[in-house]
C-alpha cells in the first residue's frame, strides 16, 4: 500500500533544516542541524512536549545517537548543545494536531531506546537504561504504538537505520564458507544483511586493505561460544563483497562468494536477472 509523504525543505538545502509528514497521519518530524538550532525558536510546537533523537557519526563502526523526551525541546536541546559533542542534527517529532503530554512522549521514548538496542545499528552508550513503562490508559498506548510506527517509517524515509528490524525471508538466505566461516545473510535494497549467529573466521589476512576496521567490527558484533567466533546482532554492509569480506576474512567477490541452498550465487539470482 502507497503512502504519501509531505517534505518541505525550510532553507531549500536537501541537507538542511526540514520537516515531513505522512498524508493523514498527525506525526510530524523536523529534521534540525545543529548548525541551524536558531530555528527551534521560530516553531511553537518545539516548545511543547516531544521525542527525539540527536545523531552523530563519531564513532568507528557505526554512527552514535543519543534517544529522548522532553517537555519543552527548544530549551532542552540548550544543555545537549553544551554537554553533548557527538551529534550534528536532531530529529524532533510532534504531533500535528493536539499537542502530546508528558506521559505520551515517556512512552515513545521508552519504545524507541528498547527498539533501537534491539536492532543495534548505532551507538546508545548515553542511554545508559531502557526506561520504565509510563501509566498511560489502555487507549492511549494503542495512540503511541501507532504514532511510533510512523516515527519509524519517517526516519528511514530520511536514510536512518536506527529501527530498522532485519526481516530475511527464507528463500532469500545465502551462505558463505571458508576458513572456518559458515556466514548466512540476505540482500535488500539496504545492502547485505549478515545474520546473528553466523559463525565469522577468526583471522584476518594481512593483505586485507581494511583488516583494521574489520577488527573492529569484530569486537563490536562478534563474541567467543565453543571456540567459534559468533555474531551477535545482525550487521547490515554496503555491499555483498564487503559482506563477504568481513565473514571471510579475505579480499574476496560477494556476488559469487554468496551462495542460496542450491548453489545459485547471489550474481545468477539478482544481477542475471537483467540480462
Amino acid at each position: 500500500m502507497g503512502k504519501t509523504v509531505t517534505t518541505y525543505l525550510i532553507d531549500g538545502d536537501p541537507k538542511g533544516t526540514q520537516y515531513a509528514f505522512i498524508s493523514n497521519k498527525i506525526c510530524q518530524m523536523f529534521v534540525v542541524p545543529r548548525s541551524n538550532l536558531s530555528y527551534l525558536n521560530t516553531q511553537e510546537k518545539l516548545q511543547k512536549p516531544a521525542f527525539y533523537i540527536l545523531i552523530g557519526e563519531d564513532e568507528d563502526t557505526k554512527p552514535k545517537a543519543y534517544i529522548g523526551e522532553t517537555e519543552n525541546f527548544c530549551e532542552r536541546v540548550k544543555d545537549h548543545d553544551s554537554k553533548k559533542t557527538f551529534w550534528q542534527k536532531a530529529l524532533i517529532f510532534v504531533s500535528k494536531d493536539a499537542d502530546m503530554t508528558k506521559a505520551d512522549v515517556q512512552y515513545l521514548e521508552y519504545k524507541a531506546i528498547k527498539e533501537a538496542k534491539e536492532v543495534n545499528a548505532f551507538v546508545l552508550n548515553e542511554n545508559k537504561q531502557t526506561p520504565k513503562v509510563p501509566n498511560l490508559p489502555e487507549y492511549q498506548q494503542d495512540s503511541m504504538d501507532e504514532f511510533f510506527e510512523d516515527v519509524k517509517f519517517l526516519t528511514s524515509f530520511i536514510g536512518c537505520n536506527i529501527f530498522e528490524q532485519s526481516q530475511p525471508k527464507s528463500e532469500h538466505l545465502f551462505y558463505a564458507k571458508g576458513r572456518g566461516c559458515v556466514a548466512v545473510g540476505f540482500y535488500s535494497s539496504n545492502g547485505f544483511t549478515v545474520l546473528k549467529g553466523s559463525v565469522i573466521a577468526q583471522t584476518t589476512v594481512p593483505s586485507l586493505s581494511w583488516k583494521e576496521k574489520r577488527e573492529l567490527l569484530l569486537k563490536e558484533y562478534t563474541a567467543m561460544e565453543d571456540d567459534k567466533l559468533i555474531m551477535t546482532s545482525d550487521k547490515v554492509f554496503s555491499s555483498p563483497s564487503a559482506a563477504a569480506d568481513f565473514c571471510l576474512g579475505r579480499s574476496s567477490n560477494g556476488w559469487a562468494e554468496w551462495k542460496d541452498k542450491d548453489g545459485n550465487t547471489l550474481d545468477s539470482v539478482y544481477r542475471k536477472q537483467l540480462e
